[in-house]
C-alpha cells in the first residue's frame, strides 16, 4: 500500500473546474505559482531548477477522487459522444487520480519563510495538490514526429466580446489588461459541455476567475460577456 503527500499547492486564477482550460498552452496570458509545503518548502529542494525553462507538474485530481472511474470516457475533442479507453485520454476521472502538465517556469521567489515557483499558465484549479515536480528536458521530452491521434490539432476558438458593463468593471481593476486577456482566452475555448457546441443555446452561463464572477452567453461562434461582478 502506498500513500502520497502533496509537496505543494497550486495558486491559479481558476476557482472552479468549469473555468479550467483543457490544456495549459491554450491560455497564454495567465500566470500561476506553486506554494511549496512541509519539508519541500526550502530553497535546497529547488536548487538549480531555474536552469530549466519548463517543468513537469504531477498533481492529484482531488475534486474527482470520490467519484471513482470507468474504463472508457467521452473526450470533449470527440464531441462528448464517442468513447475511448481512459488510458487513451487525459480524462480527470482516473484509477489513481494523477495528472501531469508541462508548464513554463518563470522563477523562484521567497516571501519570509515561504518558497514559491512562479509559473506561466496551468490547467489546474486553484488549490490543486502537487505531488511531484520534475524538469522538462527538451532532447528527451520533445518528440518532433509524435502523432496526436484525435487531438492532433489545437481546438478551434470562438470570438469573445465584452458588454459595456463588463468593460467598465474591468477598467477599474489594477490588472485589467491581463485579466481581460485571460477572460477572453478562457471563454474563447468554449468551456461549455461538448454536446452544447454547434447547437442553438439560449442559456446564460457563469464562470469564476480571479475574484470575479463572469456571466456570458454563446451564440454561433460568438461569446458575449454580459456582466462581471466580484464574488
Amino acid at each position: 500500500m502506498y500513500s502520497v503527500e502533496p509537496i505543494g499547492i497550486i495558486e491559479s486564477p481558476y476557482k472552479e473546474k468549469f473555468a479550467v482550460p483543457r490544456q495549459p498552452k491554450l491560455v497564454t496570458a495567465a500566470t500561476s505559482r506553486v506554494r511549496l509545503l512541509g519539508a519541500a518548502n526550502c530553497l535546497e529542494s529547488v536548487r538549480g531548477i531555474e536552469q530549466f525553462s519548463h517543468i513537469w507538474l504531477l498533481f492529484m485530481f482531488d475534486q474527482n477522487l470520490q467519484a471513482g472511474w470507468k474504463p472508457t470516457v467521452r473526450p470533449p475533442r470527440l464531441g462528448g459522444n464517442e468513447r475511448v479507453g481512459v488510458f487513451a485520454s487525459r480524462a480527470t476521472f482516473r484509477p489513481n487520480g494523477i495528472g501531469m502538465s508541462a508548464i513554463p517556469l518563470h522563477g523562484v521567489t521567497q516571501q519570509a519563510e515561504q518558497i514559491y515557483l512562479d509559473l506561466g499558465n496551468v490547467d489546474l484549479v486553484d488549490g490543486t495538490p502537487i505531488i511531484d515536480i520534475k524538469p522538462y528536458i527538451p532532447y528527451s521530452d520533445n518528440i518532433s514526429n509524435a502523432c496526436g491521434g484525435y487531438a492532433e490539432q489545437e481546438p478551434e476558438t470562438l470570438t469573445v466580446e465584452f458588454s459595456t458593463q463588463a468593460k467598465m468593471t474591468l477598467a477599474k481593476r489594477r490588472d485589467h489588461a491581463m485579466e481581460t486577456q485571460v477572460i477572453a482566452q478562457v471563454l474563447a475555448q468554449d468551456p461549455r459541455p461538448a454536446y452544447k457546441k454547434g447547437k442553438p443555446d439560449d442559456k446564460q452561463y457563469a464562470v469564476n476567475l480571479f475574484d470575479l464572477n463572469i456571466r456570458f452567453s454563446v451564440s454561433d461562434n460568438l461569446v458575449m460577456v454580459t456582466a462581471i461582478e466580484r464574488f
